[in-house]
């Protein structure tokens, strides 16, 4: 059985959250912080697809603020559309499109700020444009990249990945706070993972990932260290006997988790918990 990457970031986050959601089938209420973090994850998945348009529009008569305001008008259309597309998800949780859109776009235009200068800087290596252009250019990124393997039992989605001459980086978009220092626990685990899982996929000796943290606009390094892939492994075998268990975990100690959780009024429901326990294992 191979486990997602995002669950085993849940197994360290929350060991009983993850039993109630995966095992006895609980869905946590979608807040505000959530949805907006859906709808930039679902742009940044169809920015994607543009890259290869814009790169060959650009053209010996744009200068560097065309380049830009190329990406901006683009992925600020995107936005929109995937902001109408979720409204009514938006509406649940009480949040106009004018106000997601404001939320929403400084994280949006950083990206569109950071794939430019990538272009820019190219062509004032190389002098090239248009088709040739996209051609050559390194590194080129992807986006949502799935990723599977037998041998590590694990299945992930990379929100992004860059692909270099020699080597392929990952990159984990997250919302939220940013640590003072160096990545949340959770997060070191999913880089990890996926640098595992590119390392096997691509046969290539790669030895670093990043997460850039929207919100603030900061990307910290992760490097993997024998320590760090024992960890992981651990991991896996740990979470995959929680979810072959018919024992729920016990509470999670800190209450500031539990305070901002979506579950927590089923999670302190003995009754409740009890009943989905019997529908579960009679």
């Amino acid at each position: 059985m191979a486990i997602s990457v995002t669950t085993l970031s849940s197994y360290l986050y929350c060991q009983r959250k993850l039993y109630l959601q995966k095992v006895l089938g609980l869905e946590e209420v979608p807040k505000k912080a959530i949805v907006l973090g859906s709808v930039r994850h679902e742009v940044f998945e169809k920015i994607n697809n543009t890259e290869q348009g814009i790169i060959e529009s650009i053209t010996s008569s744009f200068n560097e603020k065309d380049i830009l305001n190329r990406y901006k008008q683009e992925y600020s259309k995107i936005l929109r559309e995937v902001i109408i597309k979720n409204k009514g998800m938006l509406k649940d949780v009480d949040l106009n499109q004018s106000v997601a859109f404001n939320k929403s776009w400084p994280s949006v235009f950083e990206e569109a700020l950071a794939r430019a200068e990538n272009v820019i800087s190219f062509i004032e290596k190389h002098g090239i444009y248009g088709k040739e252009l996209w051609q050559k250019l390194t590194p080129k990124i992807i986006s949502e990249l799935k990723l599977e393997s037998e041998n590590l039992k694990l299945v992930g989605v990379i929100d992004q990945v860059a692909h270099y001459e020699e080597t392929v980086l990952p990159f984990e978009l997250k919302t939220g706070s940013t640590p003072k220092q160096g990545v949340w626990d959770s997060h070191k685990i999913q880089i990890g993972a996926y640098i595992l899982l590119l390392r096997e996929h691509s046969k290539k000796e790669i030895n670093n990932g990043f997460v850039r943290y929207l919100d603030s606009g900061e990307t910290r390094e992760v490097v993997m260290n024998p320590f760090l892939e024992f960890k992981i492994n651990e991991l896996i075998e740990k979470t995959k006997g929680l979810l072959n268990s018919k024992t729920v975990p016990s509470f999670c100690n800190n209450k500031n988790k539990c305070s901002a959780c979506g579950l927590k009024e089923s999670c302190y429901n003995e009754a409740e918990i009890n009943k989905l326990i019997e529908s579960k294992w009679g």
